[in-house]
Formats: C-alpha cells, sequence, structure tokens
C-alpha cells in the first residue's frame, strides 16, 4: 500500500470517529434503571383492551366517543401505540411528584424518601411510557406535564433527552397555594410547575390567551381598529450596534433610539433597517418620537407565569371532587380549571387529548366542560389504574355526573354537559408466537380495532365476519378467510369506505380477494399489524 492511500485511509478513519464521537452524549441525565414487574410481564403476556359494556355512556350517537381505560398505564399506552400512533393532539399528565410521602408506588411499594434509588426508580417509570407516549402524538402535537420541586430538574433533563432541547416550548410557575405556609422551614413554596414539550417545534402552533386582562389603553382608532403607540426605541440588555441608525422620517428630519438611562446608554430601534423600510408606511412620527401601532386584539400571547384565580388552586381541585363525591378524596387535586386554560391556548378545538395519569378525571372533565363553553369538538382519552378504587370509585363516576348530570350537596340538580364514554380494562392473551396464541389474539383484538377505527356501533355480528360504524366509516373484522366473498356481498350496497382486517397466520395482504372493490377498502392482515408493534415495544 503507497503513501498516499495510507493517507487517505487515516483520513477516512478520522472522519469515520468524528462522526461516532458526534453520536455520543456529551451531556444528559444517567440514572441506574430499574426492572419493572408491569414492563417485564409483557415479555409473557401482549396487553389487549376488553370493553366493560354496562359502563357504556351513549347521549348522543353522532358525538366523537371519549374512552377510559382502566389498568396500568404502560399497559393502556402499549395498545395506544397500536390504535392511536401520531393521532393524539395533546397530552396532559399530572405524574406522582415523587415527594417521599407515599406518593408514588414502584413494584407495589411506596418509595420513601430514605430510598437510595428513589430518582432512578421515578426516571425508569417516567421514561418508559413517556417513549411510549412521544409515539402517539402528531407531529403539531404538544404535552404538557405537571411538576414540583422534587423531580423538575430531573423531569427537564428527561424530557430533553427524549423530545430534544429544540421543542422544549416552555416551563410555566403555576401558583398551587394561597396564604397558610406556617410549617414552612425556609420560603413558603406556593408554585408548582407545567413542563411544555412540542413533539416538532417547528410544526406547533399556540393560540392566544383571550381571557387575559389588557393594561393597554386603545385610545386611537383608523381604518384597521383601535389601537395604542409603541415606542420603537427600547433599552437593550444586549447592545447591538446593527439596531442602532438613524431613521429620517417624512419631514426630513433624523431620529436615532433615545437612551433614557444615561448610566444605561444601551438604546436599539426594535426593528431592523430592513423592516423600518419594508414597514416605513406604519410607522407614526410624532412629539419627536418614532412609534409603532399596537392595535387591539381579542388576546394575549399567553404568560408563563399562572397566577391568576382563573387558573384555580389546589384547593379549587378539592373543591370540584367534594361537590361530587360530599368529601376530601385527595390532598392536591389539579383544578379543572387548570386544564381547561391549556387546552384553550390550543387553537383548534377538534382535538382528540390523553390523560394517562388520569387519577380523578380532571382532563375529562376539563374537556367537556370546555366543549360546553365554546361549542368545541374535543375528545379525551383517559387512563389510570385502579388503585383503592380510583377508577370505578372515582374517575367513572366523576365523568358520569358531568355527562348526565347530578344533584349537588345543595339537593340542586345541576344539568349534565352531555357526550359519549366507552369504558376499557386492561386484559392479556400469552406472548409465545404460537398459531392458537396468534388466533386468539385476533380474537381479543375486537375492541382494540373499533377503537382504532373509532367504530363502535354492530352493524353484522356473527361467527366468521363483524361489521361495526360510526357516522362516515365502517369497519370490518373477517376471522374465517372462506368468508371474504361473502363479506364483499354484505358490503355492497354500503355507501362509504372500509378499513377491513381479515385474520392471517402470516402477513398475506389478500389484495387479490378485494381486487374488484379496493377503491371501497384498505386492507391490513392481523394480528401480525398488532405484533410488529408489540415487537418494538417489548423487544
Amino acid at each position: 500500500m503507497n503513501r498516499q492511500s495510507e493517507i487517505e485511509k487515516l483520513t477516512a478513519e478520522i472522519e469515520r470517529l468524528k462522526k461516532e464521537l458526534k453520536k455520543r452524549k456529551k451531556y444528559g441525565l444517567v440514572w441506574e434503571d430499574k426492572p419493572e414487574d408491569v414492563v417485564e410481564m409483557c415479555k409473557e403476556k401482549l396487553p389487549v383492551l376488553k370493553e366493560v359494556k354496562d359502563k357504556e355512556i351513549i347521549t348522543d350517537k353522532d358525538k366523537p366517543v371519549n374512552l377510559l381505560i382502566e389498568g396500568d398505564n404502560y399497559h393502556a399506552l402499549s395498545v395506544l401505540n397500536y390504535t392511536h400512533a401520531g393521532k393524539v393532539d395533546v397530552i396532559y399528565i399530572d405524574p406522582p411528584y415523587n415527594t417521599g410521602n407515599k406518593d408514588f408506588i414502584f413494584n407495589d411499594h411506596y418509595v420513601d424518601p430514605e430510598d437510595g434509588y428513589r430518582h432512578s426508580k421515578w426516571l425508569s417509570f417516567m421514561e418508559k411510557r413517556l417513549k411510549l407516549a412521544k409515539n402517539l402524538l402528531k407531529d403539531t402535537g404538544v404535552i404538557f406535564i405537571s411538576i414540583d420541586d422534587n423531580e423538575v430538574a430531573q423531569l427537564k433533563l428527561l424530557m430533553d433527552n427524549l423530545f430534544g432541547e429544540d421543542n422544549f416550548v416552555a416551563n410555566l410557575i403555576w401558583k398551587s397555594k394561597s396564604g397558610g405556609a406556617s410549617d414552612s422551614k425556609f420560603f413558603a413554596v406556593d408554585h408548582e410547575y407545567i413542563l411544555v414539550y412540542a413533539r416538532n417545534s417547528n410544526k406547533f402552533k399556540l393560540g392566544i390567551d383571550t381571557d387575559a386582562i389588557v393594561s393597554t389603553i386603545y385610545n386611537l382608532k383608523d381604518e384597521k381598529g383601535e389601537y395604542a403607540l409603541d415606542r420603537l426605541d427600547k433599552q437593550s440588555i444586549r447592545y447591538s450596534p446593527s439596531l442602532d441608525y438613524v431613521i429620517i422620517g417624512p419631514d426630513g428630519k433624523k431620529y436615532r433610539p433615545e437612551h433614557k438611562d444615561p448610566s444605561n446608554p444601551n438604546a436599539t430601534w426594535r426593528w431592523s433597517k430592513e423592516t423600518v423600510k419594508e414597514r416605513f408606511e406604519e410607522l407614526v412620527f410624532k412629539n419627536g418620537h418614532v412609534y409603532t401601532k399596537n392595535y387591539k386584539k381579542e388576546g394575549v400571547i399567553p404568560r408563563s407565569i399562572l397566577i391568576d384565580e382563573r387558573f384555580g388552586r389546589t384547593r379549587t381541585g378539592k373543591t370540584d371532587l367534594f361537590s361530587f363525591f360530599g368529601k376530601e378524596i385527595f390532598q392536591n387535586p389539579k383544578p379543572a380549571k387548570l386544564v381547561k386554560y391549556l387546552l384553550k391556548i390550543i387553537p383548534n378545538k377538534d382535538i382528540l387529548v390523553l390523560d394517562f395519569m388520569a387519577g380523578s378525571g380532571t382532563t375529562g372533565h376539563a374537556v367537556l366542560e370546555l366543549n360546553k363553553e365554546d361549542g368545541g369538538n374535543r375528545q379525551f382519552i383517559l387512563c389510570t389504574n385502579n388503585e383503592n378504587n380510583i377508577c370505578t370509585d372515582v374517575c367513572y363516576p366523576r365523568i358520569k355526573k358531568v355527562i348526565e348530570g347530578y344533584k349537588n350537596l345543595k339537593g340542586e340538580q345541576v344539568e349534565g354537559l352531555g357526550g359519549n364514554l366507552k369504558y376499557f380494562k386492561t386484559d392479556f392473551v400469552d406472548a409465545e408466537p404460537s398459531d392458537k396464541n396468534k388466533i386468539k389474539l385476533t380474537k381479543q383484538a375486537t375492541e382494540m380495532l373499533c377503537v382504532k377505527e373509532g367504530t363502535f356501533e354492530k352493524v353484522v355480528d356473527n361467527e366468521r365476519f363483524k361489521i361495526f360504524k360510526n357516522s362516515d366509516h365502517y369497519t370490518g373484522i373477517i376471522w374465517d378467510q372462506t368468508a371474504i366473498p361473502e363479506f364483499k356481498k354484505a358490503i355492497k350496497d354500503i355507501k362509504g369506505k372500509f378499513s377491513v382486517y381479515v385474520f392471517s397466520l402470516g402477513d398475506e395482504t389478500f389484495d387479490e380477494e378485494f381486487e374488484d372493490v379496493k377503491q371501497k377498502v384498505k386492507l391490513s392482515p392481523i394480528p401480525e399489524a398488532i405484533l410488529r408493534v408489540y415487537r418494538r415495544i417489548f423487544r
């Protein structure tokens, strides 16, 4: 080998090593991962959904169906990775804060303050669920996570790693308490946090806060509407020479940024030279200063500090629950007001909201109230375990009362907000990839497929195939391949699109069998499509 080729080979190796080093984490969060029983279980058992039919609530068949899933949220999120991948607009969760005060259970045991692996257990628990949750968000989606000082630092680093620092939106500060704090050792801590991350910050859009109090006085008006004048010059913390230049007014007078504070002469314009040139007609020259027109809007940009009473307090959350059950159920429940605000600043009123740590059902309550207030068409999916009967005795009854109405503590009838709800429990099928288990998984997958397609009304129900529908879509599930001709005959005169799932021990497409109706149907073999998702998650 000549010297030139040796140099080329060495150069190529150096470039390869540079790329490899770039991939390696230079800074981040390190913890000792702790095995979790509910996760290890999935190596032997695959989660599915089983409907609890007598808990169904239907008030309007033309409206979307909300979902409540009882079971460990790791199992529920695994199922949703098949049924709702890339379909969720907003996730809100209120996870255990890991205070050591019996608020966080890991492998059926409370994690106390003296546990040397306290933070590692919490991070292991959160990472596994947040990874699954991320897959559910649309590219335009966003996740809100309530947290306090115990784990906010760890959670921020974890989210930077999972979602990317570029997708960090804000760390909101919520005033959770008012008064009290006589037991505080140092400062009276009366706030919590809400970490906000976009799935893709380049595609995420946030709306305005239409209920904020605007202190600006809009005392001027033109053909565009009411406006106030804002000075174009400003005091800058970091002086930028490119923003300190002369503007020549219509009268030929020269204007420069005014140094209001002699001790800090860093005054600049808010606009660049190019912007001033492009938007010169919008400028107002008055009293020796340059102004821009600040037109009155319906609201303002949301603020990061949530201090007003309109966001609620912890005591507001307690009052919410007390009005339903006549007793105190939780120490620190989130108020529906807070979740309503977070949902209201999302511009789209037709969104899917997920809370996989639903607890008492605050998120579902907030969605239903907000829809009633602004005519929205938001849907929710709530997931919670049934620890201390929280799902059966708190979450479900609360949502049922909100939908159907109830009598308050004064004996007054509170009108229901309407809506639909389906109640599911997680169930399991043996994971060993035998033909017997594949058949069993297919039979157990009916509810999952209906959840995936949002089709719950039965049209045809027999041993060989089933057909379900919603207002504009159909789902067909064929257990017996020899029933394909009979199925095609059954759908011949039905107008509308079909998602058709055909049982196959392999991964057959069945394209030939459906060639004559290919414009009408979208085909998927089962259970292989489900197993592919589970192999990715549980490998």
